[in-house]
């Protein structure tokens, strides 16, 4: 495929939030392999970003989203892919995370918003940059 047919990708991502602590995990599949992230993924034709975040967030960990805050849209540049990144965050939910897909995450542990691990995924940097200087998009 040449550089002017190739298209940017949409990818989804949800902070879950609770007790001023962030749920995260150390990413295993190819892209991002190493890093912490949070949940999401890319959004099936016909799906809405919120009903891809609530999909996600059920098929990584088991939990349900009850209602999600857009948080920011972001270009991000991970390797040779480009996506548009959309992030939610989520504070209403239930549920106790498991790791459903043991292939693309190690486990799943809180972290507190002021000692997150490194290094973390391209996406969920630029996303906290956003939550903590209030503003939708970096780039």
């Amino acid at each position: 495929m040449s550089e002017k047919t190739r298209r940017p990708q949409v990818g989804v991502g949800v902070m879950i939030i609770r007790n001023g602590k962030l749920l995260m995990g150390k990413r295993l599949g190819k892209l991002g392999f190493g890093t912490y992230g949070w949940l999401g993924g890319h959004i099936e034709h016909g799906e809405t970003m919120k009903e891809c975040a609530i999909r996600e967030v059920l098929e990584e960990t088991g939990i349900t989203v009850k209602h999600l805050e857009f948080l920011s849209a972001n270009s991000a540049f991970i390797g040779d892919k480009h996506y548009i990144d959309l992030e939610f965050i989520a504070t209403k939910f239930s549920g106790t995370p498991k790791v459903v897909e043991p292939e693309k995450v190690e486990s799943w542990d809180w972290y507190s918003l002021d000692n997150l691990p490194k290094p973390l995924f391209p996406p969920c940097e630029m996303a906290l940059r956003c939550y903590f200087e209030k503003v939708s998009h970096i780039r």
